[in-house]
């Protein structure tokens, strides 16, 4: 602890002796520290926020796209702001105008507020901040102050201008587009529909059907699967009505002209009920079928029993005329589903004829209504668009869709944010102050000088046997006290040139506020 205390001592005692040099090399310091101190220009930033409100005009804007829409369209004019156009306008709707004289000064002040000036979006909300900050180091602070709060208020104006032209810009060009859009594909769906009328005409006129040759020659087939599956069907019933003529009489035994008795009138009627029964297509199975039967086995057991009315002739057999009614209407059927399978087979052999005489036909009108329907398609959601954003922009401009409100105007700064003049005045004092006492202190190092008994001594390895106090005379005293209040007075005067740069730059923000 000693020899640090020593030390210290040593180094004090050094500098001291040298205090002359240190307050030369404080004052170089200090008055190059404060001469660029004074360079730098004050740092002047105006702020403003500003909301944006999307409001749904239409009941198709309250879905989430649409919001969405307008949302990009905010961003995008916040994010086009501060392009070289805009900053243009900043230019020359500001008092920066004065200080320009050319293309190239302009173009210097845009990159140079392009730099200063900011946008920041709070996050979830549509508010958003502009801040400018501007430091012209040849104009005044007051100067300064002002035209940060005029690059902001002239931002805003933009803002809103740019916006509101925005929107009635871009819904007169999308009307403009899609006009042009329109009339394109109306001439190339006449076009189409020309084409379609004449391959229609060409090919297509007389053969049966509508559709392409493909659907028109699927719908025949289909429909001769189904001819022939009816044709199968009345055959085998025609068939089934042939079997049951040939095992039926077609007159009862009796007289002619004799009436029939009661249980052969029975019999025949319940033949002529089970006869109708099969001709629906019933089974020897089906109940209503095995009942008939058992009540024909009862009515034949009676009719045999009966005695005859008459002589030997007949009356006719009701069973065996519904037969050969029904016999009529299943060969009327069979006829009509015969020849219409002849006539589907006569479409289909046409059609097969077409296509091979000429297989690129059905190419052909495939490509013909595939373009057809294409351009029909486009033609429909081109005019559906159009009159979507014709109402849009019919309703932006009668009401305000996007409402731009400014919460915060652009404020006027009183001080400077930047640089903090005064702590870098006092910071180069400090700086002086140390380097003055270290430039002294390393001049005390180039020197060979045993201030202590003890330095000497480690120094030569020998003893020292004593050492002679000072000797002060009366007239280097005085001479010495002379010399203590100059170095007095020359670091009172660097404490005071600090003192004075420290009123002077809080005079200057008095004069700004």
């Amino acid at each position: 602890m000693d020899a640090i205390y020593d030390e210290i001592r040593v180094g004090l005692h050094a500098v001291w002796r040298r205090r002359w040099l240190a307050l030369a090399v404080a004052w170089g310091i200090c008055l190059a520290g404060w001469l660029v101190v004074s360079q730098i220009p004050n740092q002047y930033v105006s702020s403003a926020r500003v909301s944006v409100q999307l409001r749904s005009v239409l009941p198709g804007q309250d879905n989430p796209m649409a919001q969405a829409d307008q949302q990009r369209d905010v961003d995008r004019v916040r994010q086009t702001l501060l392009s070289a156009v805009n900053l243009e306008k900043v230019v020359r709707g500001t008092s920066i105008a004065n200080s320009v004289s050319s293309d190239r000064d302009v173009a210097d002040r845009v990159a140079a507020l392009q730099k200063a000036i900011k946008i920041t979006a709070q996050p979830d909300t549509n508010i958003f901040e502009v801040s400018a900050t501007i430091a012209n180091a040849g104009a005044s602070d007051a100067a300064n102050a002002k035209l940060a709060r005029e690059v902001v208020q002239k931002l805003i104006d933009i803002f809103v201008e740019a916006n509101l032209a925005d929107t009635r810009d871009e819904a007169s060009q999308s009307l403009k587009f899609l006009d042009e859009q329109i009339d394109q594909r109306q001439r190339q769906l006449q076009d189409a529909e020309g084409k379609k009328a004449e391959f229609q005409s060409k090919y297509m006129g007389a053969l049966p059907g509508t559709g392409s040759l493909e659907e028109r020659m699927s719908a025949a087939r289909n429909q001769l699967a189904q001819v022939n599956s009816d044709l199968a069907a009345a055959q085998s019933g025609l068939a089934a009505v042939n079997g049951q003529m040939a095992g039926t009489q077609p007159s009862l035994p009796g007289t002619a002209g004799s009436a029939v008795g009661p249980a052969r009138a029975r019999v025949a009627t319940i033949q002529g009920q089970l006869a109708e029964a099969r001709g629906r297509g019933w089974t020897d199975s089906h109940p209503d079928v095995i009942a008939l039967k058992n009540q024909l086995a009862i009515a034949n057991a009676a009719a045999r029993g009966e005695p005859l009315a008459g002589g030997d002739g007949g009356a006719p057999n009701p069973l065996y005329l519904s037969l050969r009614s029904m016999q009529a209407d299943r060969a009327a059927q069979v006829a009509a589903l015969t020849q219409r399978k002849a006539q589907l087979e006569a479409d289909i052999a046409r059609f097969d004829g077409t296509m091979g005489a000429q297989p690129a036909v059905a190419a052909e009108q495939a490509s013909i209504d595939r373009d057809y329907l294409v351009l029909k398609d486009q033609y429909d959601k081109l005019l559906a668009s159009r009159e979507q954003v014709r109402i849009r922009a019919q309703a932006n401009n009668e009401t305000d869709a996007v409402k731009i409100t400014v919460i915060d105007p652009p404020t006027s700064p009183r001080k400077p944010t930047a640089p903090n003049r005064p702590l870098l005045l006092f910071g180069v004092l400090i700086v002086g102050l140390g380097g003055g006492a270290a430039g002294a202190w390393g001049l005390s190092k180039l020197q060979t000088t045993y201030p202590t008994v003890q330095r000497l001594e480690k120094a030569s390895g020998m003893p020292v046997l004593g050492s002679i106090g000072e000797v002060v005379s009366d007239a280097v005293r005085t001479g010495r006290r002379r010399q203590l209040k100059l170095f007095a007075g020359g670091a009172g005067a660097l404490v005071g040139a600090f003192l004075l740069l420290m009123s002077i730059e809080f005079l200057q923000r008095g004069l700004v506020a």
